[in-house]
Parts: C-alpha cells; sequence; structure tokens
C-alpha cells in the first residue's frame, strides 16, 4: 500500500520553469512501442498466402479495425484514418495489458498519457473538419442553430476530450486500485490473480476499443 501515490520524477529546470517527467510512464509507454515494434517485424517478415500465427494474428485485427473506420467514415477515408485506428487501439491494448505482467504497470493509469491521446484525436478531429469542409463551413457550425451558442459549441467540443481521457483513466486507475488493496487484504493470496486478469485483459482491452472508437467517432462527426 505504500506505493500507492508514489511517483518517480525526473525534475528538468527549463527557463526558470521546472518540468516534471514522470520516469516509469515513460518507461511503460517505450515497452509498449518496443512490444508493438517487434509484434509488427514478426507479423510482417515472411507474409504468405498460408499465414504463421503472429501474421494470421495481424491481419485479423488490422483488417477488422480496418472494416469498423469505413463504417464511421468512408473506404476512401478509411485508408488516411484506418492506421491511426489500428495504432491507437494496439497502443492502448498493449499498454492495458502491461499491468498483467509482474513488476510492470500499465503507462494509461497516468492521466497524462489519455490526455495526450484525447488532444491528439481531438486535433485530428478538427483538422479533418477543417480539411473537409473548408473553415468558412466549419467556423460557421459553431453558431448553429444561433451564433451566441458558439461558447457552448466549443465547451462541449473541449469536453470530448476530457470525457475519453478520464474514462480511461478511471477504470485503468480504479482497477489498480482495487487490485492494490485486494492484495494488501489477502496477502496476494487469493483474488488478486483473477482481478489482475479481469482488468488487465477484459476491461483493458474494452476500454482500449472504445477510446479507439470515439476517437473515430469524433472524426466522422467533424467530416460529415
Amino acid at each position: 500500500m505504500e506505493e500507492l501515490g508514489k511517483v518517480h520524477q525526473l525534475i528538468v529546470p527549463i527557463m526558470g520553469y521546472k518540468m516534471a517527467f514522470n520516469l516509469e510512464v515513460i518507461a511503460m509507454t517505450w515497452i509498449a512501442i518496443i512490444i508493438l515494434l517487434v509484434f509488427g517485424f514478426l507479423a510482417a517478415r515472411k507474409r504468405a498466402r498460408m499465414p504463421n500465427s503472429v501474421q494470421l494474428l495481424g491481419e485479423l485485427v488490422v483488417s477488422g479495425l480496418y472494416r469498423l473506420t469505413e463504417d464511421a467514415l468512408d473506404k476512401k477515408m478509411a485508408r488516411t484514418y484506418g492506421p491511426l485506428t489500428c495504432a491507437l487501439f494496439m497502443f492502448l491494448v498493449i499498454s492495458n495489458w502491461l499491468g498483467i505482467i509482474p513488476f510492470l504497470e500499465e503507462p494509461t493509469k497516468d492521466l497524462n498519457t489519455p490526455i495526450s491521446l484525447g488532444a491528439m484525436g481531438f486535433f485530428i478531429a478538427h483538422y479533418a473538419g477543417i480539411k473537409a469542409k473548408g473553415i468558412k463551413k466549419y467556423l460557421k457550425e459553431y453558431c448553429e442553430p444561433i451564433f451566441f451558442m458558439m461558447p457552448l459549441n466549443v465547451i462541449g467540443e473541449l469536453a470530448k476530450v476530457i470525457s475519453i481521457s478520464f474514462r480511461l483513466f478511471g477504470n485503468i486507475m480504479g482497477g489498480a486500485i482495487i487490485i492494490m488493496v485486494v492484495s494488501y487484504l489477502s496477502y496476494s493470496l487469493v483474488l488478486p490473480p483473477f482481478l489482475n486478469a479481469f482488468f488487465g485483459l477484459f476491461v483493458g482491452t474494452i476500454q482500449a476499443f472504445v477510446f479507439t472508437m470515439l476517437t473515430i467517432v469524433y472524426i466522422s462527426v467533424q467530416v460529415k
């Protein structure tokens, strides 16, 4: 329990300000990235009509996510945003699964990670909206149904980032706290392995899927 709330930080002074970097989150993020790079290398190394298990898994994930992107957008835009869907979902899944491995933690347990990914989706969605509609029509939509609704429309758009970010953070952090508390009370003998598998595999996968699909839906709303 003494580990709860403990953060290993690197403090870097820059121009009179102090920037704090969470070393554990940075390390866990790079571990997730390396796992994805290794998986991608193994899946694409020896492509064949009769795929091996790694290639088959990769093709199932990519083709399934591309179909979902086509449903939300269209075939042409799916070629543009399909890679984003695949990369975002796979990164979140691996990140959420890291907590199952002893001595590793989920980088999504730190609010900075979901907020950063949510902000990325926000800027991509609005860039796509401006590109598809033009700046005049894009800005005009914020004044609908009447012009003084613009502040509320802007707040509504910003709230989307907060919503999807805190949903992911809350579920992952909540699961980690429950596992830690139960482990402390039961001396890590009874329930923790089952809770770890539930929150890591099931909840982690569901939350990664929800976050990814909401990002694509936000893009779809902006371009249509």
